[in-house]
Parts: C-alpha cells; structure tokens; sequence
C-alpha cells in the first residue's frame, strides 16, 4: 500500500488494511522517502467541512481502523517507492485522498510504473477514489493505460464538484486536486464512455455490517470505488481476489 507523505484519506487506506488484516493478510507501506506517512488531518477533525463534515470526515468505524493502523510497525517503518517492487508483493492497494500533498503519489513515474507492472502480472490491483487516477495513468508497453479495454469507477464529478462548491468560499480549491476532476481524467483513459461506472448514488457509508451502501467495480483482478463510503465493500472485492 503505498501512500503519499501527507494527505492520503484515512478511511480509504485504514478500512481495507483492517479488513485484509483481519484475514491474515501481511500488508506492507511504502513512501517516497521511506518516512511514515500523514494523513488529511482535515478527514479527522471535520475541520472547515462545515455542514459537510458529518458527510465527509471518516466516521468512527473509520477512525477507530486508523488508530490501529498507525500503531502497526509496517506503518512506522515503510519501505522507500523505489524498493517496493512488484515480483516482492502479492497485490496492490492504491487509497486516495484529495488535499494537495497527494500529488507526489498520483504524478510519481515509479508508481505508475509498479502499478502497470502488477496489471501486466495479473496480480490483483484496488483503486478507490483519487487512487484511480494514479491507474488511469499507468501505461502498458504499447504506450495506452492500463484502464482501456477495463471497467473501472472513480470519485464522480458530481460529487467533487459538490464538495468543492460547498466549500471553496473558505478553503478555496481544497476539493479540487487539479483543475480537471477525477472522472473526466479517468474517462479519457478508456476504450469506451460505457466502461465507466457510476453506480447508485452515493448517500451513505457502507460498513462491516452492512455492504449495501458500498459500490465497486470488479474486472478481473481489478477493483475500483468511488469514495470513503465503499471503503468496506472495495476491501472485501480485493481480499476475495488475492486469496482467489
């Protein structure tokens, strides 16, 4: 799982690590520079949300899974990008987040390239929210990313936008990690306006108990959700694909 130095989404990389953890599943970090990781503290504290905050800030379930997760030494010590290579691993999660500190992860050449080398093994990939866009652009051999020919979700437009409007007066374009939103850069990836998903609206968090509030996309080994809010049913869809 790697993670940017600060600003990746607590619930979208501590859900899953919980939810494989708990089958036994042996997962491993990694950051540009080998240093642990920080997460959107503003996914924490509701800070600036406003209105939005109950909607937007990881949920207890979420929070609780985040403590544990920072307390594990894997977390504490992670490996450097360059040295988490594919033939080491069995799968790759990729979380998202949106706050600016994302970009050394979404624009760095040696993720993008371990995340095509994972699609070309066939080993299982998951994606969830912004961590789409790092896939969406992986390139195979032949110069396309490794999303054409695939189905795949993402954050949608109507909810970054949502978030951005409602917010922007006070926290300018925190919502907005590039000018382009996410589902229209991932769109451009793919053989076909119909490989993209949207599924139901996204009105509520799914959670261990309860998965129908969640969405994923699964085309073979690989895995994509939209938000927070399918971070349960996205962890359960990979985890059935790594131990396949």
């Amino acid at each position: 799982m790697p993670l940017p130095k600060k600003d990746f989404d607590p619930t979208e990389a501590a859900v899953p690590w919980r939810t494989l953890s708990r089958a036994g599943v042996q997962i491993y970090f990694a950051t540009s520079d080998g240093g642990k990781a920080t997460c959107d503290d503003r996914m924490i504290s509701g800070d600036g949300l406003g209105v939005l905050a109950p909607l937007l800030v990881a949920d207890k379930n979420a929070q609780a899974a985040y403590e544990d997760m920072i307390q594990c030494s894997e977390f504490r010590s992670p490996l450097k990008w360059e040295n988490a290579r594919e033939v080491d691993f069995d799968g790759l999660i990729l979380p998202g987040g949106h706050a600016p500190g994302m970009k050394e992860y979404l624009e760095s050449p040696v993720l993008q390239s371990q995340t095509a080398a994972f699609f070309e093994r066939g080993k299982p990939v998951g994606a969830i929210c912004h961590g789409v866009v790092l896939v969406a652009r992986s390139k195979c051999g032949n110069g396309q990313s490794v999303l054409y020919g695939r189905k795949t979700t993402s954050l949608l437009q109507s909810q970054e936008l949502l978030a951005w409007n409602l917010t922007r007066w006070w926290l300018g374009d925190y919502y907005r990690t590039y000018p382009q939103t996410v589902e229209a850069e991932v769109r451009q990836s793919l053989q076909a306006p119909q490989d993209f998903l949207r599924g139901p609206l996204p009105l509520s968090r799914d959670s261990d108990s309860s998965l129908s509030a969640g969405f994923a996309v699964c085309d073979e080994n690989y895995v994509s959700a939209r938000w927070p809010g399918d971070a349960h049913l996205f962890a359960r869809k990979f985890l059935e694909r790594l131990l396949t």
